[in-house]
């Protein structure tokens, strides 16, 4: 099972998806609660984008953020300058041994052990 970090899930919700390995979206995937934050809350959304949006959300598992994550994130966050967005998702990721889709790998190579991979990218 593999993590989507927020702009995964927008991207693969968007009607007009740009080349993002579709394989990678069939296999069973988690979010993190504040990925949820992140894209239902955005203040310019549209409702057909909600929609498509929470259909998509609900096909996966959520993670709740829980103490053990809450404590890696602080972690991770007084290691290194991050958002605190980027923090709680690397750090459900770690806790949960899961593999992180982002699009943004530079925002998250220094965390220590988080697997990751950038579903626009063909690593053949």
């Amino acid at each position: 099972m593999n993590l989507l970090d927020s702009n995964i899930v927008i991207a693969a919700a968007s009607r007009n998806e740009e080349e993002i390995d579709r394989a990678v979206l069939e296999m069973p995937y988690s979010i993190s609660g504040v990925t949820r934050i992140e894209v239902l809350g955005f203040p310019r959304l549209t409702p057909e984008d909600e929609v498509d949006l929470m259909e998509f959300v609900s096909g996966g598992q959520e993670l709740a953020l829980n103490e053990t994550v809450v404590e890696r994130a602080i972690a991770l966050r007084q290691e290194r300058r991050m958002s605190l967005g980027d923090s709680i998702i690397a750090a459900t990721a770690l806790v949960h041994d899961l593999a992180l889709l982002t699009r943004n790998v530079d925002d998250f190579r220094h965390v220590a052990g988080l697997k990751m991979r950038n579903p626009f990218v063909n690593d053949n």
